[in-house]
């Protein structure tokens, strides 16, 4: 029995039986538009990982300043609301 060692399955004949089903199945112009998105979600994925480790990386100037006091205004006292009493015409206060 000849086995044949996992290199010299995918030889030039190989690639070049790929390409052309390549070509077939895809197309000549989808395979262009395929390589520029494959280009640029890949840039965006070394972007993603050089912004998550500039992240990981504790900064000096954000832990050294303290956080400014935070006040809490005190809330307005409720307004009174007059009635008018049905007798005498006179506002009369209802709280």
């Amino acid at each position: 029995m000849h086995f044949i060692p996992p290199a010299e399955i995918f030889g030039v004949d190989g690639i070049i039986v790929l390409v052309v089903v390549v070509l077939v199945v895809f197309g000549s112009t989808r395979i262009p538009k395929m390589a520029r998105s494959l280009g640029s979600a890949q840039k965006e994925f070394k972007k993603g990982l050089d912004d998550g480790s500039s992240e990981d990386e504790p900064s000096t100037t954000s832990t050294a300043q303290a956080a400014p006091p935070v006040s809490v205004a005190n809330p307005p006292a409720p307004a009174q609301t007059t009635v008018q009493s049905p007798g005498d015409g006179t506002p009369s206060p209802s709280s």
